[in-house]
Formats: structure tokens, sequence, C-alpha cells
């Protein structure tokens, strides 16, 4: 858990009286809405189809339980009693009155919560693995250099107004939680032949209108090096990026027109002219960022102690959830729990605000106090002792957060799509609804296997269905709402781009489209170990096509 100091604490309460002082000139009339617009995006707040939105920047995805409390009040008194936890690690309120909007970013700032460069044309939020810190597969906590990032760029006068939007992704593990290479630039910590740890860069990855997977234009970095590097190639993206045409401004656009080998040149010779002034990292900056991270002080325990090995020896539904949401810890007798935000029925990713409150209830009792939020929009919470797993359990369930889908067909990523979003072209939630009901059964969830289903209610692709395992992208046709359906994506260290199966169907029929590409893979695949993801990569999208076509 990170500590802001006296400085990030005078940052934001500025920027909130700042943004009071502009709310009470547009409210005055003394502000156009194109002249607020800029203003407000830069502290994340939106003007969607209904209302104001705001979004609420989770560095690196990190969450105390007096945060998670403020997230849970903003909601209630302010919003509709709910917030939706975000593919970026953030919080979306989606209700909120622009007469209420600096109170609450007040509230907020109070815990060390804000809006800064959650929009707009500048670095967003800096997003790592959910799990970091905790997991046994990474070589150190990657959160570290993301809050270096984050405090390198927050209103960094030069990259204010880039061509575009740009988001960073940081992972330490050997596999990738965090998406990096669908990312602006990702950065993978790992290590080089003489023991070293240092950065691969990766960059140009992106989805959206015109996808691409990143390049990596620097396979090892030094640790010192890291904002120099990344300062080149902002820099080099601020100079020659476009800034004439939108569809034609992110970084991945100017990678590929250049290529990766040219770009990479590019931010070399920047990169030289930089990496031994101010921006070299000194370790005593690294230790002083690190001091700021408070981890529990775990008790010696065992794995596997017998009260645990009891309660699932007597409890079949506590054995179910705790093969699905418990994964191993870094410490001897420790557990990581994620926490499903996609029941039956819901809009996946909300969280409405008692479950809040008692999700951060939990996390002191349970896990020192602190939740991650996953760009799976599911919640973590790190630090459970082994011991406590089934009375956790049991208070979970009792909120409607223990449902045992994560990783399987119900665990649905999904933008909010035209219910909220003034850019969608189609509906995303009530698809994401109706197929969690049509694959309600857990049984054959898990006869099923990983399955990562992501839907995006228009081109922008904020539901990232250009890598789920199956993706479903709306579009309109004459007034009516399509879905393209795709398959094979995945966003993890073997990132790879979805194939279009076919022509797309219309609303009515994009549940059954899915059911049957469900029921063409029981079909095609070797055995039942063979996971979707690994039969459609050994046979390719044709088969599917064959099978779920044939009948319309």
């Amino acid at each position: 858990m990170y500590v802001y100091d006296d400085f990030d604490r005078t940052l934001v309460a500025e920027r909130v009286a700042d943004f009071r002082d502009q709310v009470a000139r547009r409210l005055a009339g003394e502000l156009t809405e194109d002249e607020f617009k800029p203003l407000r995006l830069m502290n994340g707040v939106y003007l969607q189809l209904h209302a104001y939105m705001l979004r609420v920047a989770v560095p690196y995805g990190t969450l105390s339980s007096r945060q998670l409390r403020t997230l849970a009040r903003i909601g209630r008194r302010y919003d509709r009693h709910y917030g939706h936890f975000t593919t970026r690690q953030n919080l979306q309120f989606n209700w909120i009155k622009l007469s209420d909007l600096p109170d609450a970013m007040a509230e907020l700032a109070e815990a060390g919560l804000h809006g800064m460069q959650t929009s707009g044309n500048c670095v967003r939020n800096i997003t790592t693995d959910q799990w970091a810190g905790v997991a046994p597969d990474e070589i150190e906590d990657p959160r570290v250099w993301a809050e270096i990032l984050r405090r390198h760029s927050t209103l960094h006068p030069e990259f204010t107004f880039l061509p575009r939007k740009f988001k960073i992704a940081v992972t330490a593990a050997k596999r990738d939680r965090a998406a990096v290479r669908v990312h602006d630039i990702g950065l993978r910590l790992h290590k080089n032949a003489a023991g070293e740890a240092g950065f691969e860069v990766i960059v140009g990855g992106g989805l959206g209108r015109t996808p691409f997977i990143g390049k990596t234009i620097k396979p090892f970095l030094p640790k010192r090096d890291l904002l120099s590097y990344v300062e080149a190639i902002l820099r080099v993206y601020n100079q020659y990026g476009r800034r004439d045409n939108i569809y034609k401004a992110r970084i991945k656009i100017l990678v590929h027109e250049l290529g990766a080998e040219k770009f990479a040149s590019e931010v070399e010779a920047e990169w030289l002219t930089i990496k031994d002034g101010a921006l070299a990292i000194d370790p005593a900056l690294v230790t002083a960022i690190a001091s700021h991270f408070r981890y529990p002080r775990y008790a010696p325990l065992v794995d596997n102690p017998p009260e645990l090995a009891r309660a699932r020896g007597n409890d079949a539904a506590f054995d179910t959830w705790f093969r699905n949401a418990v994964a191993r810890h870094k410490a001897a007798g420790y557990a990581i729990v994620t926490l499903s935000l996609k029941p039956e029925g819901g809009p996946p990713g909300d969280a409405t605000s008692d479950q809040m409150d008692a999700v951060a209830d939990l996390a002191d009792r349970y896990s020192a106090g602190e939740i991650r939020v996953g760009h799976e929009q599911n919640l973590v919470l790190p630090h459970v002792a082994q011991r406590d797993l089934h009375a956790l359990w049991q208070a979970l369930d009792a909120i409607g957060v223990a449902t045992p889908n994560v990783g399987l067909v119900s665990d649905i990523i999904s933008c909010p799509g035209l219910d909220y979003c003034s850019l969608a072209n189609t509906r995303s939630i009530p698809v994401a609804q109706e197929l969690t009901r049509r694959f309600r059964d857990l049984a054959a969830q898990r006869e099923l296997g990983r399955l990562h289903i992501n839907i995006s209610g228009c081109i922008n692709a904020c539901g990232h269905h250009h890598v789920g395992h199956i993706g479903i992208l709306g579009v309109e046709k004459n007034g009516e709402e399509f879905y393209q359906i795709t398959l094979g994506g995945r966003a993890d260290e073997e990132a790879e781009l979805g194939a279009l199966v076919g022509p797309a169907v219309p609303y009515a029929e994009v549940a059954d489209m899915v059911e049957d590409v469900v029921a063409a893979y029981r079909e095609l695949r070797a055995g039942p170990q063979e996971l979707f993801i690994d039969t459609v990569k050994r046979i390719g999208v044709e088969p599917f096509k064959e099978r779920v076509y044939a009948a319309r």
C-alpha cells in the first residue's frame, strides 16, 4: 500500500480548488461547454449520454480500505449507490451532477484519490499486475516503478497535450497479468544473463479502430535509464505523432508507419542526449519511493493448514470457490483472493456502495486493509491467511462477490456501451447479462475451462474485444445493432489479436452465436483438457465458421 506525502496531498487539494472555480464559472455561464471541456477532461470528468461521469484514478490498482469506503460514500451521496470498475484499474461514477463534482472531488482528495489525467491527451493512470508485490512469479514489486512513472508524468508540462491519450503498463512476473503488449508503452521487468534486473520496452500496442500488438524496441534497459528512455519515447511521439487526424494520432500508428526499427533508432538518438542527465535514476530515489509502500508483517504460517483442509473436505461449495478464486501467495500460509464482480445477470465490474463498504471491512479483517483492482474488472484481497479463507468466503458470499467464475465463460469483460457512453453504437451490458444467464451452470463452466469473453459497444474497444478469447464488437447497420465475433485473442505474454469468424449478427442473435461457438469448441477440441484458446490456435477460425454459420 502506497502512502502519499505532503506534496501529493497539497497538489491534489490545489487541483480541487482550481476545478471548483472552473465549475462555478461554467454554471454561471462564464465558460461555454467547449471552453469547459478541456478543463474537465484533465480532471477525469466526461459528459456522457445522460449525465456527467467522473473517472477516479486507482494508481496501479491499489486501494486502502479507507479509500474504498470513500468511494462507497461518494457513490451513496452523489451517485446512485454504486461505482463501475474499469479495464484501466479506475472507478467510474456515472450519475454525478456537475454542481456536486467539486464537493465529491474534495472528499476524494481527503483520502488521496483524484481524477487527474484519467482523461485527456496525456499519460493516463499507470497500470500493473493486480497481484503485484505478492505474486510468487515476480522478480520484484513493479508498483515502485509505476509510482516513479506516475510522479514523473503527472502534470508534466511537455506531455500534457500529446497527439492522443497515452497508456503505460508495467509487469515484473513471468505471467503477464497487466496486458503490457496492448499498451502504448509496455514494460516487462526481467533479468538478463548476468542476473541484472531491467526492462524489456514494448511500444506501439493498442486496440481501438486499428489494433496492434506492441513491438519490442529495447530488449533490456537498465533500471537507472527508465525515466530517460520513456521520456525519449514521448518526445519522439510528441514531435512526429499525427495531430491532423484523430484516427491516426496514437503512437501505434506512428510505430507502424515508421516501422519498429526506424522508430527505435529515433528514440535511441533522442535518449543518448538525455540518458546521463537529470533523469538518470539514483538508487536512493528508488529506495525513497519504495519506503512509501507499506507491506504487512506476515506471521510465520504453513501452507494448507489443517483447518483449510477440513473446510475444503467438508464443504463442496467452498472447495469449488477455493479452486476458482484463490491463488498462491509468495508468503507461506497466505493466499491471493479474487472477488468476482460478475454475478449472473449483473453489469460486469459494478459494485454497490454497500458492497464496497463490506469489502473494506473484510480487507481490514483479513487483508491488512488493502484491496486491488484488476483489469478484468474484479477486485482482489492480496494478503489473506489460508486459515481464514473459509470465514472470508462465507462473508463474501453473503454480499454477492463470491461467484466461483473467475476466468470462466461468465467472467465477462464489458464496456458500459450505449447504456451510458455517447460514443457507443450498441449495447454491451445487456449482452453480457444475457450471456451470464445462458452460461449460469457453474459445472458446465468449469468443464469448458478458461474462456474469456470481451464485449465492446463500439470500435474504440474499451471492452478490449480484440484480445478476448471470444471478442464481441457492436457495430451499427442502418440504425440497427449488429455484433461482430472474433476468436483467438489474448492479452497475456503470448498476446494475439482475435480473428473475425464471419459476418455480423443482429442483437437478437448474438447470445445464440456465442453458444454456437462454444458448442463448436466442444466438438472441435482435441480433448477435455484442451483450452478454447489452444483449440483456436491449433485449427484456426474456419472450422468454427463452418459450424456456427451452417444454419444461418
